[in-house]
Protein backbone atom coordinates (compact mmCIF):
# COMPACT_ATOMS: atom_id res chain seq x y z
CA UNK A 1 0.00 0.00 0.00
CA UNK A 2 1.27 3.44 -0.81
CA UNK A 3 2.87 5.58 1.58
CA UNK A 4 0.31 8.59 1.01
CA UNK A 5 -3.04 6.07 0.71
CA UNK A 6 -2.79 5.46 4.60
CA UNK A 7 -3.29 9.12 5.97
CA UNK A 8 -6.88 8.21 6.94
CA UNK A 9 -5.16 5.22 9.29
CA UNK A 10 -3.07 7.91 11.09
CA UNK A 11 -5.99 10.28 11.80
CA UNK A 12 -7.96 7.49 12.83
CA UNK A 13 -4.81 6.50 15.21
CA UNK A 14 -4.34 9.52 16.50
CA UNK A 15 -7.34 10.26 17.16
CA UNK A 16 -8.27 7.01 19.27
CA UNK A 17 -4.76 8.23 20.97
CA UNK A 18 -6.17 11.68 22.25
CA UNK A 19 -9.71 10.29 23.55
CA UNK A 20 -11.56 12.18 20.18
CA UNK A 21 -14.87 10.69 19.31
CA UNK A 22 -15.23 10.59 15.04
CA UNK A 23 -18.49 13.02 15.40
CA UNK A 24 -16.14 15.39 17.46
CA UNK A 25 -14.10 15.51 14.69
CA UNK A 26 -16.32 15.51 11.79
CA UNK A 27 -17.95 18.48 13.46
CA UNK A 28 -14.61 20.43 14.19
CA UNK A 29 -13.29 19.77 10.24
CA UNK A 30 -16.78 20.98 8.92
CA UNK A 31 -17.34 17.10 7.22
CA UNK A 32 -20.02 14.16 7.64
CA UNK A 33 -19.44 11.51 10.00
CA UNK A 34 -20.19 8.95 7.00
CA UNK A 35 -17.15 11.03 4.68
CA UNK A 36 -14.43 10.97 7.92
CA UNK A 37 -15.39 7.38 8.15
CA UNK A 38 -14.60 6.84 4.47
CA UNK A 39 -11.54 9.01 5.09
CA UNK A 40 -10.40 6.86 8.06
CA UNK A 41 -10.51 3.57 6.53
CA UNK A 42 -8.54 5.08 3.19
CA UNK A 43 -11.69 4.72 0.84
CA UNK A 44 -11.23 8.85 0.46
CA UNK A 45 -8.07 10.73 -0.31
CA UNK A 46 -7.62 14.09 1.20
CA UNK A 47 -4.93 17.43 0.72
CA UNK A 48 -4.94 20.71 0.76
CA UNK A 49 -6.74 22.80 3.21
CA UNK A 50 -8.56 20.02 4.39
CA UNK A 51 -5.42 17.79 5.32
CA UNK A 52 -4.51 20.97 7.11
CA UNK A 53 -7.23 21.34 8.90
CA UNK A 54 -7.69 18.01 10.46
CA UNK A 55 -3.54 18.18 11.65
CA UNK A 56 -4.64 21.53 13.48
CA UNK A 57 -7.55 19.92 15.32
CA UNK A 58 -5.57 16.57 16.26
CA UNK A 59 -2.55 18.62 17.22
CA UNK A 60 0.60 16.98 14.66
CA UNK A 61 2.63 18.34 11.73
CA UNK A 62 0.34 17.72 8.20
CA UNK A 63 3.63 15.80 7.32
CA UNK A 64 2.85 12.91 10.13
CA UNK A 65 -0.26 12.82 8.46
CA UNK A 66 0.66 12.51 5.04
CA UNK A 67 4.18 11.06 4.75
CA UNK A 68 3.91 8.56 8.05
CA UNK A 69 7.08 7.50 9.29
CA UNK A 70 10.37 8.06 8.57
CA UNK A 71 12.18 6.97 5.85
CA UNK A 72 15.19 5.67 8.40
CA UNK A 73 12.92 3.84 10.41
CA UNK A 74 11.42 2.35 7.30
CA UNK A 75 14.40 0.89 6.28
CA UNK A 76 15.31 0.17 9.90
CA UNK A 77 12.60 -2.18 10.05
CA UNK A 78 13.13 -3.55 6.46
CA UNK A 79 16.46 -4.88 7.26
CA UNK A 80 15.31 -6.40 10.70
CA UNK A 81 12.82 -8.13 8.23
CA UNK A 82 15.65 -9.08 5.71
CA UNK A 83 17.46 -10.26 8.97
CA UNK A 84 15.12 -13.08 10.37
CA UNK A 85 13.83 -15.08 7.03
CA UNK A 86 12.95 -17.64 9.11
CA UNK A 87 9.40 -15.53 10.20
CA UNK A 88 7.17 -14.88 7.61
CA UNK A 89 6.65 -10.90 8.04
CA UNK A 90 4.40 -9.27 5.94
CA UNK A 91 7.21 -6.68 5.16
CA UNK A 92 5.08 -5.14 1.74
CA UNK A 93 2.89 -3.55 4.74
CA UNK A 94 5.85 -2.40 7.15
CA UNK A 95 4.77 1.49 6.19
CA UNK A 96 1.20 0.56 7.46
CA UNK A 97 2.59 -0.84 10.49
CA UNK A 98 5.00 2.22 11.20
CA UNK A 99 2.24 4.97 10.18
CA UNK A 100 -0.29 3.07 12.52
CA UNK A 101 2.05 2.07 15.02
CA UNK A 102 4.89 4.06 15.20
CA UNK A 103 6.02 3.79 18.73
CA UNK A 104 5.83 0.05 18.51
CA UNK A 105 7.79 0.65 15.07
CA UNK A 106 10.32 2.40 16.64
CA UNK A 107 10.38 -0.09 19.83
CA UNK A 108 11.50 -2.92 17.55
CA UNK A 109 13.76 -0.61 16.01
CA UNK A 110 15.80 0.18 19.35
CA UNK A 111 15.47 -3.75 20.54
CA UNK A 112 16.86 -4.72 17.61
CA UNK A 113 20.00 -2.05 17.90
CA UNK A 114 19.93 -3.29 21.37
CA UNK A 115 20.54 -7.24 20.29
CA UNK A 116 22.96 -6.27 17.83
CA UNK A 117 24.70 -4.12 20.58
CA UNK A 118 24.79 -7.02 22.88
CA UNK A 119 26.25 -9.45 19.88
CA UNK A 120 29.12 -7.33 19.26
CA UNK A 121 29.67 -7.40 23.30
CA UNK A 122 29.63 -11.62 23.09
CA UNK A 123 31.68 -11.07 20.11
CA UNK A 124 34.64 -8.72 21.84
CA UNK A 125 33.94 -10.95 25.48
CA UNK A 126 34.79 -14.48 23.64
CA UNK A 127 37.88 -13.15 22.12
CA UNK A 128 39.02 -12.07 25.09
CA UNK A 129 37.94 -14.62 27.47
CA UNK A 130 39.29 -17.47 24.59
CA UNK A 131 42.46 -15.45 23.81
CA UNK A 132 43.55 -12.96 26.44
CA UNK A 133 47.10 -13.94 28.32
CA UNK A 134 46.25 -11.84 31.17
CA UNK A 135 43.20 -13.33 31.77
CA UNK A 136 44.21 -16.37 31.27
CA UNK A 137 47.29 -16.38 33.24
CA UNK A 138 44.89 -15.07 36.02
CA UNK A 139 42.68 -17.93 36.09
CA UNK A 140 45.72 -21.08 36.19
CA UNK A 141 46.66 -18.90 39.43
CA UNK A 142 43.42 -19.04 40.74
CA UNK A 143 43.02 -22.54 39.77
CA UNK A 144 46.23 -23.45 40.94
CA UNK A 145 45.92 -21.86 44.35
CA UNK A 146 41.96 -23.64 44.17
CA UNK A 147 43.75 -27.20 44.04
CA UNK A 148 46.46 -26.30 46.35
CA UNK A 149 43.72 -25.53 49.31
CA UNK A 150 42.06 -28.67 48.34
CA UNK A 151 44.64 -30.81 48.43
CA UNK A 152 45.79 -29.31 51.95
CA UNK A 153 42.85 -29.64 53.24
CA UNK A 154 42.06 -33.21 52.17
CA UNK A 155 45.49 -34.18 54.02
CA UNK A 156 44.16 -32.66 57.24
CA UNK A 157 40.68 -34.25 56.99
CA UNK A 158 42.02 -37.67 55.76
CA UNK A 159 44.60 -37.86 58.59
CA UNK A 160 43.30 -39.23 61.69
CA UNK A 161 47.03 -38.76 63.33
CA UNK A 162 48.69 -35.67 62.93
CA UNK A 163 51.95 -33.84 64.37
CA UNK A 164 51.42 -30.70 65.75
CA UNK A 165 54.13 -29.39 63.49
CA UNK A 166 52.66 -30.45 60.61
CA UNK A 167 49.05 -29.61 60.95
CA UNK A 168 50.43 -25.98 61.86
CA UNK A 169 52.39 -26.02 58.66
CA UNK A 170 49.37 -27.49 56.23
CA UNK A 171 47.27 -24.74 58.10
CA UNK A 172 49.90 -21.76 57.18
CA UNK A 173 50.09 -23.42 53.78
CA UNK A 174 46.16 -23.15 53.57
CA UNK A 175 46.54 -19.34 55.11
CA UNK A 176 48.99 -18.39 52.44
CA UNK A 177 46.79 -20.00 49.32
CA UNK A 178 43.97 -18.53 50.10
CA UNK A 179 45.30 -15.30 50.61
CA UNK A 180 46.78 -15.72 47.13
CA UNK A 181 43.44 -16.49 45.60
CA UNK A 182 41.71 -13.31 47.32
CA UNK A 183 44.68 -11.41 45.76
CA UNK A 184 44.26 -13.07 42.08
CA UNK A 185 40.36 -12.63 42.36
CA UNK A 186 40.50 -9.46 42.91
CA UNK A 187 42.82 -8.60 40.74
CA UNK A 188 40.46 -10.22 37.87
CA UNK A 189 37.75 -8.47 38.92
CA UNK A 190 39.77 -5.47 38.79
CA UNK A 191 40.82 -6.40 34.74
CA UNK A 192 37.98 -6.88 33.82
CA UNK A 193 36.36 -3.77 35.07
CA UNK A 194 38.63 -2.10 33.12
CA UNK A 195 40.28 -0.70 36.32
CA UNK A 196 44.09 -0.85 34.76
CA UNK A 197 45.67 1.67 32.60
CA UNK A 198 44.47 1.86 29.26
CA UNK A 199 48.50 1.00 28.33
CA UNK A 200 48.39 -2.01 30.68
CA UNK A 201 45.52 -3.40 28.15
CA UNK A 202 47.53 -3.78 25.67
CA UNK A 203 48.88 -7.40 26.10
CA UNK A 204 50.34 -8.27 22.40
CA UNK A 205 52.33 -6.63 19.81
CA UNK A 206 49.60 -7.46 17.41
CA UNK A 207 47.63 -5.60 20.02
CA UNK A 208 50.14 -2.58 19.84
CA UNK A 209 50.34 -2.09 16.27
CA UNK A 210 46.63 -2.43 15.50
CA UNK A 211 46.16 0.16 18.07
CA UNK A 212 49.14 2.52 16.63
CA UNK A 213 47.53 2.55 13.11
CA UNK A 214 44.16 3.10 14.81
CA UNK A 215 45.12 6.22 16.35
CA UNK A 216 46.87 7.44 13.24
CA UNK A 217 43.37 6.66 11.46
CA UNK A 218 45.74 4.60 8.62
CA UNK A 219 46.97 7.46 6.76
CA UNK A 220 50.58 9.44 7.63
CA UNK A 221 50.34 12.52 6.01
CA UNK A 222 53.96 13.25 7.30
CA UNK A 223 55.54 9.96 5.54
CA UNK A 224 54.14 10.48 2.30
CA UNK A 225 56.00 14.00 1.39
CA UNK A 226 59.28 12.61 1.81
CA UNK A 227 60.97 12.06 -1.29
CA UNK A 228 64.24 9.27 -0.16
CA UNK A 229 64.27 6.23 2.21
CA UNK A 230 66.49 7.84 4.42
CA UNK A 231 64.04 10.90 5.48
CA UNK A 232 61.29 8.23 5.69
CA UNK A 233 63.44 6.38 8.30
CA UNK A 234 63.94 8.69 10.01
CA UNK A 235 60.39 9.72 10.24
CA UNK A 236 59.19 6.11 11.13
CA UNK A 237 61.80 6.42 14.14
CA UNK A 238 60.36 9.95 15.76
CA UNK A 239 56.77 8.30 15.03
CA UNK A 240 57.41 5.42 16.83
CA UNK A 241 59.35 7.10 19.72
CA UNK A 242 56.55 9.31 19.85
CA UNK A 243 54.56 5.87 20.91
CA UNK A 244 57.11 4.66 23.04
CA UNK A 245 54.81 4.56 26.11
CA UNK A 246 51.90 2.48 24.20
CA UNK A 247 54.77 0.45 21.96
CA UNK A 248 55.92 -2.07 24.90
CA UNK A 249 57.26 -4.55 23.18
CA UNK A 250 60.50 -5.36 20.87
CA UNK A 251 58.69 -7.20 18.09
CA UNK A 252 55.92 -4.43 17.96
CA UNK A 253 58.26 -1.83 17.09
CA UNK A 254 60.20 -4.07 14.64
CA UNK A 255 57.20 -5.21 13.33
CA UNK A 256 55.66 -1.34 12.88
CA UNK A 257 59.04 -0.05 11.08
CA UNK A 258 58.82 -2.68 8.30
CA UNK A 259 55.15 -2.29 7.95
CA UNK A 260 55.50 1.82 7.81
CA UNK A 261 58.59 1.34 5.35
CA UNK A 262 56.25 -0.41 3.26
CA UNK A 263 53.37 2.11 3.70
CA UNK A 264 56.43 5.05 2.41
CA UNK A 265 57.03 2.60 -0.45
CA UNK A 266 53.23 2.11 -1.37
CA UNK A 267 53.15 6.57 -0.97
CA UNK A 268 56.16 6.73 -3.38
CA UNK A 269 54.63 4.61 -6.00
CA UNK A 270 50.87 6.09 -6.10
CA UNK A 271 50.79 9.05 -4.34
CA UNK A 272 47.64 10.44 -2.83
CA UNK A 273 46.63 12.58 -5.36
CA UNK A 274 47.08 10.17 -8.09
CA UNK A 275 45.45 7.98 -6.71
CA UNK A 276 41.90 9.89 -5.77
CA UNK A 277 42.56 11.09 -9.00
CA UNK A 278 41.92 7.23 -10.27
CA UNK A 279 39.39 6.56 -8.57
CA UNK A 280 37.15 9.64 -9.69
CA UNK A 281 37.86 8.33 -13.19
CA UNK A 282 37.21 4.69 -12.46
CA UNK A 283 35.77 4.07 -9.01
CA UNK A 284 36.85 1.23 -6.76
CA UNK A 285 38.53 -0.71 -9.30
CA UNK A 286 41.64 -1.87 -8.21
CA UNK A 287 42.88 -3.57 -11.55
CA UNK A 288 41.99 -0.52 -13.38
CA UNK A 289 43.64 1.68 -11.22
CA UNK A 290 46.75 -0.30 -11.21
CA UNK A 291 46.59 -1.26 -15.10
CA UNK A 292 49.52 -0.32 -16.86
CA UNK A 293 51.66 1.27 -13.85
CA UNK A 294 54.41 -0.59 -12.11
CA UNK A 295 52.51 -1.14 -8.62
CA UNK A 296 50.38 -4.32 -8.32
CA UNK A 297 46.78 -4.90 -7.07
CA UNK A 298 48.03 -5.29 -3.29
CA UNK A 299 49.83 -2.11 -3.48
CA UNK A 300 46.38 -0.53 -4.95
CA UNK A 301 44.59 -2.35 -1.88
CA UNK A 302 46.53 -0.63 0.67
CA UNK A 303 46.57 2.73 -0.38
CA UNK A 304 42.65 2.78 -0.63
CA UNK A 305 42.29 1.50 2.58
CA UNK A 306 44.16 4.29 3.94
CA UNK A 307 42.15 6.92 2.55
CA UNK A 308 39.22 8.66 4.78
CA UNK A 309 35.55 7.72 3.96
CA UNK A 310 35.14 11.33 3.42
CA UNK A 311 37.67 11.48 0.62
CA UNK A 312 36.37 8.66 -1.15
CA UNK A 313 32.65 9.71 -0.89
CA UNK A 314 33.45 12.79 -2.57
CA UNK A 315 35.53 11.33 -5.11
CA UNK A 316 33.05 8.50 -5.95
CA UNK A 317 29.55 10.09 -5.33
CA UNK A 318 28.16 7.09 -5.97
CA UNK A 319 25.28 5.88 -3.86
CA UNK A 320 25.86 2.09 -3.63
CA UNK A 321 28.86 2.45 -1.00
CA UNK A 322 28.50 3.50 2.44
CA UNK A 323 31.65 5.26 3.45
CA UNK A 324 31.40 7.99 5.31
CA UNK A 325 32.08 5.87 8.49
CA UNK A 326 34.74 4.02 8.62
CA UNK A 327 36.06 4.13 4.63
CA UNK A 328 37.41 1.08 3.08
CA UNK A 329 38.33 -2.10 5.37
CA UNK A 330 41.57 -4.50 4.97
CA UNK A 331 42.47 -7.65 5.92
CA UNK A 332 45.94 -8.95 4.91
CA UNK A 333 47.22 -13.01 5.47
CA UNK A 334 50.33 -14.95 4.54
CA UNK A 335 50.52 -18.67 3.01
CA UNK A 336 49.35 -20.06 6.11
CA UNK A 337 46.26 -17.85 6.41
CA UNK A 338 47.44 -15.75 9.51
CA UNK A 339 46.16 -12.52 9.01
CA UNK A 340 49.52 -10.28 9.49
CA UNK A 341 47.40 -7.03 9.13
CA UNK A 342 43.51 -5.97 9.58
CA UNK A 343 41.41 -2.48 8.95
CA UNK A 344 38.72 -3.67 10.48
CA UNK A 345 35.21 -1.87 9.90
CA UNK A 346 32.65 -0.73 12.04
CA UNK A 347 30.93 -3.78 10.79
CA UNK A 348 32.73 -6.16 9.63
CA UNK A 349 34.93 -7.11 12.33
CA UNK A 350 37.98 -9.03 12.28
CA UNK A 351 38.93 -11.44 14.80
CA UNK A 352 42.10 -10.52 17.09
CA UNK A 353 43.43 -13.95 17.29
CA UNK A 354 42.38 -17.54 16.10
CA UNK A 355 40.78 -18.32 12.30
CA UNK A 356 38.79 -16.12 10.96
CA UNK A 357 35.40 -17.13 8.90
CA UNK A 358 37.22 -19.70 6.18
CA UNK A 359 34.52 -18.63 3.68
CA UNK A 360 35.95 -15.01 3.31
CA UNK A 361 37.11 -14.49 -0.31
CA UNK A 362 40.73 -13.92 0.91
CA UNK A 363 41.00 -17.71 1.61
CA UNK A 364 39.72 -18.18 -1.86
CA UNK A 365 42.26 -16.09 -2.99
CA UNK A 366 45.19 -18.22 -1.40
CA UNK A 367 43.61 -21.40 -3.87
CA UNK A 368 43.90 -19.59 -6.43
CA UNK A 369 47.26 -17.07 -6.56
CA UNK A 370 47.14 -14.46 -9.38
CA UNK A 371 42.87 -14.46 -9.79
CA UNK A 372 41.53 -11.27 -8.54
CA UNK A 373 38.72 -12.46 -6.99
CA UNK A 374 35.02 -10.43 -6.96
CA UNK A 375 32.09 -11.31 -4.57
CA UNK A 376 28.94 -9.66 -2.76
CA UNK A 377 28.99 -10.70 0.99
CA UNK A 378 26.66 -10.92 3.85
CA UNK A 379 27.54 -10.44 7.12
CA UNK A 380 25.33 -12.93 9.78
CA UNK A 381 23.80 -11.31 12.52
CA UNK A 382 20.16 -9.46 12.99
CA UNK A 383 22.35 -6.56 10.58
CA UNK A 384 22.67 -8.51 7.65
CA UNK A 385 25.07 -5.74 6.29
CA UNK A 386 26.22 -6.46 2.56
CA UNK A 387 29.92 -6.05 1.56
CA UNK A 388 31.98 -6.11 -1.59
CA UNK A 389 35.25 -7.83 -1.31
CA UNK A 390 37.90 -8.10 -3.71
CA UNK A 391 40.67 -10.12 -3.06
CA UNK A 392 44.57 -11.68 -4.70
CA UNK A 393 46.82 -13.72 -3.62
CA UNK A 394 50.39 -12.95 -5.06
CA UNK A 395 54.09 -14.30 -4.05
CA UNK A 396 56.23 -12.58 -1.94
CA UNK A 397 59.16 -12.73 -4.13
CA UNK A 398 59.85 -13.57 -7.51
CA UNK A 399 60.14 -17.30 -8.20
CA UNK A 400 63.08 -19.48 -7.66
CA UNK A 401 63.90 -22.99 -8.22
CA UNK A 402 63.88 -25.58 -5.55
CA UNK A 403 62.07 -23.09 -3.09
CA UNK A 404 58.24 -23.14 -1.54
CA UNK A 405 56.51 -19.69 -3.00
CA UNK A 406 55.47 -17.60 -0.02
CA UNK A 407 52.11 -16.26 -0.54
CA UNK A 408 50.42 -12.90 0.56
CA UNK A 409 46.11 -12.04 0.21
CA UNK A 410 44.95 -9.06 0.41
CA UNK A 411 41.32 -8.49 0.99
CA UNK A 412 39.56 -5.44 0.38
CA UNK A 413 36.40 -4.84 1.94
CA UNK A 414 33.57 -2.07 0.70
CA UNK A 415 30.62 -1.41 3.16
CA UNK A 416 27.75 -1.17 0.49
CA UNK A 417 24.66 0.90 1.30
CA UNK A 418 22.22 -1.27 0.54
CA UNK A 419 21.81 -5.42 -0.74
CA UNK A 420 22.29 -4.88 -4.68
CA UNK A 421 19.64 -6.28 -6.54
CA UNK A 422 19.57 -9.61 -8.55
CA UNK A 423 22.75 -10.69 -6.81
CA UNK A 424 23.07 -13.79 -4.61
CA UNK A 425 25.35 -12.86 -1.88
CA UNK A 426 27.69 -15.08 0.22
CA UNK A 427 26.59 -15.60 3.61
CA UNK A 428 30.11 -15.06 6.00
CA UNK A 429 30.76 -14.41 9.07
CA UNK A 430 33.52 -13.33 11.77
CA UNK A 431 34.54 -16.62 13.10
CA UNK A 432 33.00 -20.15 13.98
CA UNK A 433 32.40 -19.27 17.44
CA UNK A 434 30.40 -16.34 17.18
CA UNK A 435 28.48 -17.18 14.01
CA UNK A 436 24.92 -18.25 14.46
CA UNK A 437 24.30 -19.89 10.61
CA UNK A 438 23.77 -23.36 11.49
CA UNK A 439 24.20 -24.81 8.24
CA UNK A 440 27.27 -23.58 6.94
CA UNK A 441 29.63 -25.80 5.74
CA UNK A 442 33.01 -24.08 6.78
CA UNK A 443 31.81 -24.75 10.32
CA UNK A 444 34.40 -26.08 12.32
CA UNK A 445 32.97 -25.68 16.04
CA UNK A 446 29.67 -25.01 17.71
CA UNK A 447 28.66 -21.58 17.91
CA UNK A 448 27.78 -19.64 21.10
CA UNK A 449 25.09 -17.42 19.15
CA UNK A 450 23.41 -20.75 17.46
CA UNK A 451 20.16 -20.05 19.69
CA UNK A 452 20.49 -16.29 19.87
CA UNK A 453 21.78 -13.56 22.10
Amino acid sequence: MARDTLTGSRMRERRVMIGMKQAELARRAGISASYLNLIEHNKRRIGGKLLLDFATILDVEPASLSEGAESTLLTSLREITASQPDHSAEVERVDEFAGRFPGWARLIETMAQQQSSLEQTVVSLTDRMTHDPQLAEALHDMLGAVTAIRSTSSILVETEKLEPEWQARFHRNINEDAKRLTEGSQALVSYMNGEKAETQQIMTPQDEIEAFFAQHGFHFPNLEKLATEAAAQTEIKALLAESSEQLVSASARIQLETLLLRYWRDAQALPLDILLEKVRAFGLEPARIAAGQAFDLGCVMRRLASVSGTELTECLNDPRYDLSADGLGLAICDSSGTLTMRKPLRRFPIPRFGSACPLWTLYQALTRPFSALREISVQSGPDAVHFETLAIAAPLHAPEFDTVPLLEAHMLIVPLASAPSGVDARPIGVSCRICAREACVGRREPSILTSGV
